[in-house]
């Protein structure tokens, strides 16, 4: 799949995988100056990066697993989504979970992204749904052992 992509800076650094296998790819902080996240701030992360996304698909915006573990900096709003009509700046919506105040230095890799496809849907209303081996049960219904 190619997606159009324009640098809305020239410091801004094109998302890039990590690894031959990786489903997402990392995406850098576009900053002039280093920006510190104080415990529970929160603050929008510009990216320098503007998306022209194909119908029919969207971007997640989700956290890096490394900095959320080792320094409880994460997404305000767990998984963004940018919407294929979207054509602004892409930016994380950070925030510090941690005890500590966090520093967001330029270039920094501070997300990433991944691009899925999806179908729209329309709703069929009706007075009854098919039954099913869960039917209504959730929140631990199917058990909290740890048996495999």
């Amino acid at each position: 799949m190619q997606i159009r992509i324009k640098k809305l800076k020239p410091t801004a650094v094109l998302p890039e995988y990590q690894t031959e296998q990786a489903a997402a790819m990392d995406v850098h902080a576009c900053i002039d100056e280093p920006i510190t996240l104080r415990p529970m701030e929160r603050r929008a992360i510009p990216s320098g990066l503007a998306f022209e996304m194909p119908e029919g698909t969207e971007m997640q915006v989700r956290a890096r697993s490394g900095l959320s573990i080792k320094h409880g900096v994460t997404m305000v709003n767990g998984v963004g989504t940018i919407d294929a009509d979207y054509r602004g700046e892409l930016a994380a919506l950070m925030i510090n979970l941690g005890q500590e105040p966090f520093t967001i230095e330029p270039g920094m890799r501070i997300c990433q992204i991944l691009i899925a496809r999806y179908e729209p849907v329309q709703w069929q209303q009706v007075d009854e749904i098919n039954e099913s081996g869960r039917g209504s049960g959730g929140f631990g219904s199917t058990g909290i052992d740890n048996k495999a």
